[in-house]
Order: C-alpha cells, then sequence, then structure tokens
C-alpha cells in the first residue's frame, strides 16, 4: 500500500527503527524526513500490552521525533518475534537501536547475527559510552555525557560551578552522527556491496563538539574555562544590555572592532592601548565590556540591531522561544511546518534545517498510533492474512 512520502531522496532505502527516547529517533527522523520507509517497532509485551519510553504518544517531543514514519508491533522477547524481526531484517537496509550494548545480544538482534541473513544491512548503534569499555554497560544520560566531556566545564560565567547546556546536546548530536554514519555506509554499499556496523555514542558525540576547544587542549594544552556570554578568544564577544533588553554583538577581527567602536560612538577606544590588539582587549575583555555597555544602555534593541549591522557588525537581538517563531526571517524559512492529518489535530513541529532543490523535505505524515500499520507493513513484508492472524493470536504482534 502507498504511503506518503516526505521526500525522495531516502524512498529506495527501508529501515527498522527499534529506537526510544532521543538519540536514536533523532537519527532515524533524519532518514524518515528524507523519504526512507522508516517502520518503528513498537515494544509489545507477552500481556499484549506496549511498553513506550519517551514521553505521551501525542506530546509535542514524541510527535516531533517521530512524524514522517508508521508504526508495528512486535514482541522480540518471543522467539517467534525474534523470527520475524529476522524476516524483516532479511529484506531492509538499515536497522538503528540506542540499547544498552548487552541487549541487544541478549534479544539476539545484534549485528552480527542480523549480517547471516543480511550481509548488506547497515546496522545503526547509539549507547552512552560506546559498545565495549569499561563504562560500555552503564546507562547513558544527557547530562551526564554533557559534564563527562567538557561541555558543563566551558558553559556558564566564571565562578559559577558547571552549568548544562539548555537543550539534549549530546542526543541530539549523537543521534545525528548516527545518521550520517548510516548514510556513508549506504553509500560505500553502492561499490562494496556489503553493510557495516555504524557506531557512536553520547560520549564521543559531546567530544566531538568542543571542536576548537578540544584541539586548545590537545595541540597547546591550554584548559579551557568558563567565559559565560564572553566568546573564549575573540573579545569583544557578548551579551550588552540596551535600554529596552540586550542584544549579541560579535567581532572577529581587528576591522570588525573597529567598526563596532564607531558604530556605537566610541572611536577613542580603538586607540586605547588596553584595546588597541586582540591580546590586549583579551586581557582587558571585563573593562571593554563596561565601556561598551554603558554606551549600548542608551538606544533600544531594534534600534542597535539596525545600525551595528549596517555598519558591518555582527549583531543580533536575544530572543525568547516564542519571540524567535515571529521573526520575519524564520518565518520565511518555513522551519515550523504543519503536518497534515485526517483527525484535524493541530500538530506543528520543526522541520529540517536543510533544503533540497528537487528533493526537498517536507512533513508528509503525523507519527503513527501504537503499532498502527502492523497488517499494512507485515503485508508488504510477503507475510499472509493467516500467519499474521497466529502471530495476533500468540500475541507476537
Amino acid at each position: 500500500m502507498p504511503f506518503p512520502r516526505a521526500s525522495q531522496a531516502l524512498s529506495r532505502f527501508t529501515v527498522l527503527d527499534l529506537t526510544r527516547v532521543r538519540s536514536g529517533p533523532t537519527c532515524v527522523r533524519q532518514l524518515a524526513d528524507w523519504g526512507a520507509n522508516v517502520i518503528k517497532i513498537d515494544a509489545l509485551l507477552e500481556d499484549g500490552g506496549g511498553e513506550q519510553p519517551g514521553g505521551p504518544r501525542h506530546g509535542s517531543d514524541f510527535q516531533n521525533l517521530h512524524r514522517n514514519k508508521r508504526a508495528m508491533t512486535l514482541n522480540l522477547k518471543d522467539p517467534k518475534g525474534l523470527e520475524v524481526f529476522k524476516r524483516l531484517a532479511a529484506k531492509a537496509d538499515v536497522v538503528v537501536e540506542n540499547f544498552r550494548p548487552d541487549v541487544k545480544a541478549k534479544l539476539g538482534i545484534d549485528y552480527e547475527s542480523l549480517r547471516q541473513v543480511n550481509p548488506r544491512l547497515v546496522y545503526g548503534s547509539i549507547s552512552g559510552f560506546g559498545q565495549d569499555g569499561p563504562y560500555h554497560k552503564r546507562p547513558g544520560f544527557d547530562q551526564i555525557a554533557q559534564g563527562m566531556g567538557g561541555l558543563m566545564s566551558v558553559t556558564g560565567a566564571p565562578g559559577q560551578g558547571p552549568m548544562r547546556v539548555g537543550i539534549p546536546v549530546a542526543d541530539l548530536t549523537a543521534g545525528l552522527f548516527c545518521a550520517l554514519g548510516i548514510l556513508t555506509a549506504l553509500l560505500e554499499r553502492d561499490v562494496s556491496g556489503e553493510g557495516q556496523w555504524v557506531q557512536t555514542s553520547l560520549l564521543q558525540a559531546q567530544i566531538f563538539m568542543l571542536d576548537f576547544q578540544a584541539s586548545r587542549w590537545l595541540m597547546e594544552k591550554e584548559v579551557a574555562k568558563q567565559a559565560g556570554n564572553n566568546h573564549p578568544t575573540s573579545i569583544p564577544t557578548g551579551v550588552f544590555k540596551t535600554s529596552d533588553g540586550y542584544i549579541n554583538i560579535a567581532t572577529t577581527g581587528g576591522r570588525i572592532w573597529e567598526r563596532c567602536a564607531q558604530a556605537i560612538g566610541a572611536p577613542e577606544l580603538i586607540t586605547n592601548p588596553d584595546y588597541a590588539t586582540a591580546p590586549a582587549r583579551s586581557k582587558n575583555r571585563d573593562a571593554l565590556n563596561e565601556a561598551i555597555g554603558k554606551l549600548t544602555e542608551k538606544k533600544s534593541t531594534e534600534t542597535w540591531v539596525k545600525e551595528l549591522n549596517e555598519a558591518g557588525v555582527p549583531c543580533g537581538p536575544i530572543y525568547s522561544i516564542d519571540q524567535m517563531f515571529e521573526d520575519a526571517q524564520v518565518k520565511h524559512l518555513g522551519i515550523a511546518q504543519h503536518v497534515p492529518n485526517d483527525e484535524n489535530r493541530h500538530i506543528q513541529l520543526v522541520g529540517q534545517p536543510v533544503t533540497l532543490s528537487r528533493t526537498p523535505s517536507k512533513m508528509a505524515a503525523r507519527p503513527p498510533e501504537f503499532g498502527e500499520q502492523t497488517e499494512e507493513v507485515l503485508t508488504e513484508f510477503g507475510f499472509g492474512k493467516d500467519e499474521i492472524a497466529d502471530l495476533r493470536q500468540r500475541k507476537v504482534v
């Protein structure tokens, strides 16, 4: 049975989605939003009930993570359920899971088991700390990874202790990196004809996201510290008070700094020896920020954003989330998108931040109800009506 696709870009691929909570669904969302045939495997318990970690199914979080998919139920703890899953995997292109490393082996759905039935299978795994090593059995959570990955040590104001970032950045980036790895493996499969195991973890993803802060230590043995709203190396870059709120100003070099000083009406700062060079501005950042702040307080946020941008100085307002979605440029980009559905429910979600000219992504289908397409999916994979009825009777699906 045909079903709406979000794009044609990945429409030739079939993905079995065993993920839960956030990092795994973030990965699979990338594949679904680009048109892959994603089948979410809803865990069916032996009593016929469902196990659904990750918040209410109609809640905003679940809806945002699981659009553009179909769903079927399956009891993977039943030997017959394992047999069904292997039949699905034999025809699939991708399996994605974010169980703890030992769980999939106990269930018999690990990569080595599934590659025996489908050597072309690309198998994506996300864990907290890796598939092996001294911490591999620990449960992984975003905030733990933020702390162990160094992010909390460079976030927040100096002297106020470690601070978590306001989004689950380790979960999200691990999911995105896993999707990137899966797509890379699918491209390589076109050459070799073989699948492979794609692995990442919250800890690896978080360390990678430290980027230049990590390289400062690896190359120069410099331990980055908290800098609050200041940029660690480009001064002045930070938050400045206006007459009615706050703005961000970013200067990334001498020319932009000179433009900034001229635009705020303080050309004397350019020749002041305390601020004349990048090292001097960094050393005297607190005094420089105070001097700039006394001037920015004299005009409104809207005025400064206009004047500084016109002067070639990067500047922007600091929005709350509701204000952000009302911004003219955000509306123009169309990233807030409505999801069509026969129930006339209000479903508006965050769309993909990437545009393809010929095969763009769109919101094609609302997130599925629990096991909503079980019979439809099994039929597509070659299961007969009597066989499906038997599986239902035995509470395998």
